[in-house]
C-alpha cells in the first residue's frame, strides 16, 4: 500500500495519530492488551526518541500525540514497529488464554501473513500550531467520555507501573 503522501511530512514532528483493530474488535477490554501495547511503545520509545503527549486506549483502537525525532525515526517507522510487535505479543495472549474467543478475524488467507490484528493503515494529521494541538488532545480525553468508557478501569503508566483512577 501507498504511503498516503507521508513522504512530505518527513521532517514534521508532532502528530495525532489512530490505528485500529481488524474489524473494530474490542479486544483492549483485556488489561493484558493494554500492557502488552504499552510495553511495545515504550520500547520503541527508547529507540526512537519519541515523546508521548498524550494518548488513549480505546476497546478497539487508540490515539496519540506524539513528538518525533525525524533523524531517528519517521512516523511511519515507528507506527510500523509498534503495531508489529504489539501484534505478535497480543495474538499470542489471545491465543493461549482466550479460547472462548472468535478469532476468525484475525486470520489472513492472502498468503503473506498468517495472522493480521491491526489494519493495515493507521490515520495521522500533523499538528501545525498550539490550538490544533489543544484540540486533539482534548478530542482524546473526551473520547473516553463519549464512548461512556468507565475511567476507573483504564490503565495509565506511571514511571513503569499502572495507576488505576
Amino acid at each position: 500500500m501507498g504511503r498516503r503522501n507521508r513522504t512530505n511530512f518527513e521532517e514534521e514532528q508532532f502528530y495525532f495519530v489512530t490505528t485500529t483493530i481488524k474489524d473494530f474488535k474490542n479486544i483492549f477490554k483485556y488489561e493484558e492488551c493494554c500492557k502488552i501495547l504499552i510495553s511495545n511503545i515504550k520500547h520503541y520509545q527508547l529507540k526512537y526518541e519519541y515523546e508521548i503527549l498524550g494518548y488513549v486506549i480505546m476497546p478497539n483502537h487508540f490515539h496519540w500525540i506524539v513528538r518525533t525525532k525525524p533523524e531517528k525515526g519517521t512516523i511511519s517507522s515507528i507506527m510500523r514497529d509498534v503495531k508489529k510487535y504489539s501484534a505478535w505479543g497480543i495474538l499470542d495472549f489471545l491465543e493461549e488464554t482466550e479460547p472462548d474467543l472468535d478469532k476468525s478475524f484475525i486470520l489472513k488467507t492472502n498468503g503473506k501473513q498468517k495472522r493480521q490484528l491491526w489494519i493495515h493503515r493507521f490515520d495521522d494529521e500533523v499538528i501545525r500550531n498550539e490550538k490544533m494541538f489543544w484540540v486533539k488532545l482534548k478530542y482524546i480525553h473526551n473520547n473516553l467520555v463519549k464512548a461512556g468508557v468507565d475511567q476507573r478501569q483504564l490503565l495509565f503508566p506511571v514511571n513503569d507501573n499502572y495507576l488505576r483512577l
